[in-house]
């Protein structure tokens, strides 16, 4: 397929809008995150040689879930949305090899080398079929364990996922826009705990990711965005995201599938949702309005209501109509 420059996503909100903002944007969803001994849930495993950082929470009969973050990620993204999973289903969000605590592979980082990857984690593991849930860059792995282990993903979630418009982007303009994102939020790590406790500061460093940065909460801003910057898998996991295009494997996917997109996305355009859900067969799609691209975090209870609605959902449920199809969520 062509690549071409596409116009952009959506315009970052000024400071100021978030006066119109409802009461859950930002809003702490229940059980709270900070309620979690998380220090009795990390756990490391080795995968080829390479000590992965997870961290494992909750169990039942249910299949489990697992969690995949995106570029510049951690498994800390999901700190608003694994404890209320934890509570049906055995729960588990790793680090990727190149972010967090865990270091990069010793082969060159590739969408399709994740996807093997985050199949040998649940191998190693010992567990079967998961339902599998990405963001951004995280939602491209987990399609593409999708595409490549059908037996591995029994329901996929993807959240502002990457794919579509990366695969079809010219890519010199995206990796020096890319770099410059990379630097300024890297200078703010260096002070992030200041800067996360002040309102200006975090929507200046975060107003590409967060449609109203300055209500989320600080401690939340502090452990799941700028404690997984600048770390060294950024780039070259960057050029994995634009060189691979899976676009035409879309199809393969044949689990029920969920598409949560933030209207408001300043990095990946809404319209992808729609793509996703064209080229994808079981699949349906809500749009959360007044989000950016981070909707697990900006609007977790709602999310998460989703999500455990979706996960379960059964078979008989599925042969009815999607009732979330076009629908908008505040």
């Amino acid at each position: 397929m062509a690549r071409r420059l596409l116009p952009p996503a959506a315009r970052p909100a000024p400071p100021w809008s978030d006066r119109r903002a409802d009461h859950g944007y930002g809003a702490t969803a229940e059980p709270d995150w900070r309620s979690v001994d998380w220090r009795e849930a990390l756990k490391t495993v080795r995968i080829d040689g390479t000590p992965v950082n997870y961290v494992d929470l909750g169990s039942g009969e249910r299949e489990p879930t697992v969690f995949v973050h995106g570029l510049s990620g951690q498994w800390q993204n999901w700190l608003e949305n694994i404890p209320r999973v934890a509570q049906e289903r055995r729960t588990l969000a790793l680090d990727l090899p190149g972010f967090g605590l865990t270091p990069e592979p010793a082969d060159r980082i590739t969408i399709p080398g994740y996807g093997r990857f985050v199949d040998a984690f649940c191998e190693r593991l010992g567990i079967g079929p998961v339902a599998m849930v990405g963001n951004s860059m995280g939602g491209y792995v987990a399609a593409e364990v999708a595409i490549q282990f059908p037996a591995r993903v029994s329901r996929l979630v993807l959240v502002s996922a990457a794919g579509i418009s990366s695969a079809a982007t010219v890519r010199a303009p995206i990796l020096t826009a890319a770099r410059v994102v990379k630097a300024v939020l890297t200078y703010s790590a260096a002070r992030h705990r200041t800067v996360a406790a002040r309102p200006l500061s975090r929507h200046l460093f975060l107003s590409l990711v967060a449609r109203h940065p300055r209500l989320l909460k600080p401690d939340l801003v502090y452990e799941a965005f700028f404690k997984g910057v600048g770390k060294p898998g950024f780039d070259d996991a960057l050029r994995a995201s634009l060189d691979y295009d899976f676009r035409e494997r879309l199809s393969d996917v044949s689990v029920p599938t969920l598409i949560v997109w933030g209207e408001e996305d300043s990095i990946i355009p809404v319209r992808d949702a729609n793509e996703f859900e064209r080229l994808i067969p079981d699949s349906r799609k809500v749009v959360m309005r007044d989000t950016g691209h981070v909707p697990m975090a900006e609007r977790p209870q709602a999310f998460n209501d989703l999500l455990m609605e979706f996960l379960a959902e059964t078979g008989a449920a599925e042969e009815k109509e999607p009732v979330a199809g076009e629908s908008q969520v505040a």
